[in-house]
């Protein structure tokens, strides 16, 4: 049984009794009072009715993506988006120096899934499947969805919404790139592709102004006859909407259906005998910093029976609803076993409605007797799936596509294939074309096949799709990765292999940390800064947020962090910063609200770090852009943002060699002019200096710096993972074999020297780092003094360390592991010129390794390493 089956029911209730008002199903519209503060020209009109609609679904995982980016303006240059890919992808290929660190390795997991868009079946090679993943890219099966390889890796856009297949040939496929069901990169798609080679090579198509592809229908009798339902983008209007058709393969396009720059095509069939008569179901949606609207008087079915040349809606006189505020996402669907029958599936933004059915091919229609037990079914989020299909063995057995899998079995709806054994939250649902009985399932989870006409379902394994937002690594095991993602709770392996991650904690999963010196010791969130603690190695979580004033904004992340000179003191943000000092027993506030209202449920504490120099140092971020800093553990805290962008701070990080230096990153898409996202202080924050020439114009993410070479700094954005070797002078993309994918952390194991990034998409993996990145000359020298190489070395029970001073002054002598945490305080004193020696016994808590010792003598340090052998 996959991991994600371990998903029982009774943890979903649980989680969510403790979420009410706040979970991702429960929508509440943003007033005016929480809207960013903007010039006002910067907003563009928007319908009353989203200040007015009833509350619906929290699109939270989504928006609070989008949002970050899209922040304080809600609007963006999509063309710079998509330029912003391709300079990537350009740099991927001219990469000198990040290619020396080699090729990346995937890391899983395999057994833990993420989201699938789209799956199609060759009809003409019934055992060829193509499919989608939401963010990760395309993928082809040779064994009708057993084993799956990826096959858009080379491109410089990821995300897709659609494939499809063309029916006589099944090495001629077109993927739709943009996830259509408002989620969190709908931001910017590329556009349509198309393969002749099976995967092997891509044409652009153009459509990139339709931002996001709702479906693709390719006409049987004419394979170069194509329509696209192009859906635009959830977060702004566009007249680069509806139905469009190519009579030339995809080389040029026609818009043929057009409703209101508002109004997307969200779906769209083909009538199975008769190609010339197609529906479209169009959908009036759109977010704005006021609010959402998941419903309109534009929502509604269109008619072709002409090839698209002409379209009528279809309203009260064809026996569907007329046009309403409540007619939300449609979902329609043809019956190959008869051909006359069609079904179409109405919600009001939140629930499902109602279904219609026609035994017509589409002229006349009536609401399915079968309606009422539907309304029972779903999270109040019916807009994110609302698709329906139909058994081709017997048209009146219909699947309903929402948070479970609802099937009509003769005398009722049944979701047993719900919570145990399918998971959650479904998209995509496939026949075979010679076999209808074997049935290809895409959800939150990944795959699913059924042999037995959806009674019975096995998962796919071996896809490494997961979305993951935070990564954990245990310093006393490498071979342990953890990690927090995106509706498949909180993972890790013990072992290192790519297929046996298991879960450890529920819900959405983020921030998780392994206690350095007791890796039994773990802190694993869930949305909204829930906080359990772990003694016993995962096996069971206590609740870890007393103190904390559960009335306080908490982020969708909520950044949790541990100091790295005491395992017992960690810090967790709200809209203040609160300590515990006793390992999570009890949290107290250190710091005043650090925020202000003008970015309205993103005024929250988003990053803290402490420096592993000194834990007095704190440095925090918030989602309106402020950046504070204290240097006396909490006691007065001082406003550093000054002049950076008033963008959600992604990151703060401490530098690991030097307490006076920091780095901040931003998230935040162009909207008008280029804005820095990389930023460095040397000064304790009184200036910053931006390091983000060279890179990219998109969100960064995630940042890390070597700390046995300092000058090296990583950044994961969400384009591709990045290094820079002179501290941000310059910047190529970092390593080989790992897709332009959202890179969302970055960490580096104190001891095993690899880089290990989660990526949202595409799941977790590793760069091997240099082992020696600074030579490593037998005695270290500057004018005045030197520091000579431990012996012996490695070490095992003491170590001699001997250096020499040409003046008396104040010497320090530390050690500090290889992610700049000190471990010990060798000598702190006034000493004479001319040489000492002293002696390190490592704790028994140190785990083996490389440490680095550092000799401070006045203004001025050197460094050598050591290794850390029992």
């Amino acid at each position: 049984m996959r991991l994600t089956r371990l998903l029982p029911f009774v943890i979903v209730l649980g989680l969510l009794a403790v979420w009410a008002g706040l979970s991702d199903l429960q929508e509440e519209a943003i007033s005016e009072a929480e809207a960013p503060t903007v010039p006002e020209a910067d907003l563009r009109p928007f319908s009353e009715r989203a200040q007015k609609q009833a509350p619906g679904p929290d699109q939270r995982p989504a928006t609070w993506l989008a949002e970050q980016r899209l922040f304080p303006h809600f609007q963006h240059d999509a063309e710079a988006f998509r330029a912003a890919h391709a300079q990537a992808l350009q740099m991927r290929t001219a990469a000198r120096v990040g290619a020396e660190f080699g090729a990346w390795e995937q890391a899983g997991p395999t057994n833990v899934g993420g989201r699938i868009t789209s799956i199609a079946f060759a009809e003409s090679a019934p055992d060829v499947v193509y499919a989608g993943a939401a963010t990760g890219g395309a993928f082809k099966s040779l064994d009708a969805g057993r084993t799956w390889a990826p096959i858009f890796d080379d491109q410089a856009i990821m995300p897709v919404g659609v494939v499809a297949v063309d029916p006589t040939d099944p090495d001629r496929a077109f993927v739709g790139t943009g996830e259509s069901n408002g989620g969190s990169y709908n931001l910017s798609g590329g556009g349509v592709f198309r393969t002749e080679d099976g995967g092997t090579t891509w044409t652009p198509l153009g459509l990139e102004e339709t931002i996001t592809i709702g479906r693709i229908r390719i006409d049987p009798r004419d394979p170069d006859r194509v329509f696209v339902a192009g859906t635009g983008s959830y977060f702004g209007t566009s007249p680069a909407r509806g139905v469009y058709r190519s009579t030339d393969g995809g080389d040029s396009w026609t818009q043929v259906l057009f409703v209101s720059d508002r109004t997307a095509a969200i779906d769209l069939v083909m009538h199975p005998t008769s190609p010339d008569t197609l529906y479209a179901a169009m959908w009036e949606r759109e977010r704005t910093p006021i609010g959402a609207v998941l419903s309109g008087p534009t929502s509604g079915i269109y008619r072709s029976a002409d090839g698209g040349d002409t379209w009528t809606l279809l309203g009260q006189t064809d026996g569907l609803p007329g046009s309403a505020d409540d007619i939300g996402r449609i979902g329609l669907t043809t019956c190959d076993g008869d051909p006359d029958r069609m079904y179409a599936l109405y919600n009001n933004g939140r629930f499902v409605t109602d279904l219609y059915r026609s035994e017509d091919g589409g002229v006349s229609w009536a609401r399915d007797r079968r309606s009422d037990g539907l309304t029972s079914f779903g999270g109040g989020f019916a807009w994110y799936f609302g698709n329906v299909r139909c058994d081709p063995l017997d048209a009146e057995r219909v699947f309903v596509l929402d948070v479970p899998l609802v099937v009509w079995e003769g005398n009722g709806w049944f979701d047993q294939y719900g919570y145990d054994v399918l998971h959650v939250d479904h998209h995509a649902l496939a026949f075979k074309p010679d076999d209808p009985t074997y049935l290809l399932s895409g959800n939150d989870g990944g795959f699913d096949i059924s042999t037995d006409r959806g009674i019975n379902w096995e998962p796919v394994n071996g896809l490494a799709i997961t979305q993951f937002y935070e990564i954990g690594l245990d310093a006393t095991n490498p071979e342990r990765l953890y990690g927090g993602t995106q509706d498949n709770g909180t993972v890790r392996t013990r072992t290192g292999a790519l297929d046996d991650y298991e879960l450890i904690y529920g819900g959405d999963g983020f921030y998780v940390i392994i206690d350095p010196t007791n890796p039994d010791v773990i802190y694993a969130e869930s949305q909204f800064g829930f906080l359990g603690k772990s003694i016993d190695g995962g096996i069971t979580f206590e609740f870890a947020r007393n103190g904390i004033d559960e009335s306080e904004p908490t982020n969708w992340s909520t950044p949790v962090v541990m100091d790295p000179s005491d395992p017992e003191t960690l810090y967790y943000g709200t809209n203040r910063v609160y300590q515990t000092t006793d390992g999570a027993a009890f949290w107290e506030p250190i710091s005043p609200d650090l925020t202000t209202s003008a970015a309205g449920r993103l005024s929250v504490v988003t990053a803290i770090s402490v420096s592993p120099l000194d834990p007095d140092v704190l440095w925090v971020g918030t989602g309106d852009g402020q950046v504070w800093t204290t240097d006396d553990g909490g006691a007065t805290w001082t406003d550093r943002t000054g002049p950076l962008p008033f963008r959600y701070v992604t990151r703060v990080l401490a530098h690991p060699t030097d307490v006076a230096s920091a780095y901040v990153t931003q998230s935040g898409l162009r909207w008008r002019d280029p804005e820095p996202r990389v930023f460095r202080t040397a000064d304790s924050g009184l200036t910053w200096t931006s390091i983000s020439d060279g890179l990219p114009d998109a969100p960064v993410n995630a940042i890390a710096v070597d700390p046995l070479a300092p000058d090296t700094v990583f950044v994961g954005t969400d384009v591709g993972p990045f290094v820079s070797s002179d501290a941000g002078l310059t910047w190529e993309a970092l390593g080989t074999g790992i897709p332009a994918v959202a890179v969302f952390d970055l960490q580096v194991h104190p001891t095993a020297r690899y880089l290990a990034a989660g990526t949202h998409a595409r799941s977790l993996w590793t760069l091997q780092l240099p082992t020696n990145p600074v030579a490593n000359e037998p005695i270290a020298q500057l004018s005045g003094f030197a520091l000579a190489s431990p012996w012996p070395n490695p070490v095992s029970t003491s170590a001699t360390v001997q250096y020499v001073l040409a003046d008396a002054g104040p010497v320090r002598v530390e050690v500090f592991d290889v992610a700049g945490r000190r471990v010990a305080v060798l000598r702190d004193a006034v000493q004479a010129s001319g040489m000492h020696t002293l002696t390190w016994a490592p704790e028994a808590r140190l785990a083996n390794g490389a440490y680095v010792v550092r000799l401070t003598a006045g203004d001025a340090s050197l460094t050598t390493r050591v290794t850390l052998a029992r």
